[in-house]
């Protein structure tokens, strides 16, 4: 069953951010993550939280996408976002 990594980040470094953003992709693609959001428009249609920068990734599995968030090297990457955005990561399991 298919799993998501689903990341909302506020910004607040940009040039720190891209850094982040250059070199997350490959960790991604080592555990077979395929982006299918990153980063365009959202609206809000109901309630009052409002998303900043929006990511969705797909995983095979929930095996695969913990095995995303808890790499070493996503961890390095991710002191790097830290630095540079407040983020919110969530995984959500398909049906």
């Amino acid at each position: 069953m298919a799993a998501y990594v689903i990341v909302d980040n506020e910004i607040s470094d940009q040039t720190v951010f891209d850094e982040y953003v250059r070199n997350i992709p490959a960790v991604t693609e080592t555990y077979g993550g395929k982006y299918l959001v990153r980063g365009g428009a959202a609206e809000v249609m109901e309630g009052d939280r409002t998303p900043h920068r929006v990511v969705v990734i797909e995983f095979e599995n929930l095996e695969a996408a913990r095995g995303f968030v808890n790499d070493p090297e996503y961890a390095r990457l991710a002191e790097i976002r830290r630095r540079s955005s407040a983020t919110t990561t969530i995984i959500v399991e398909g049906v």
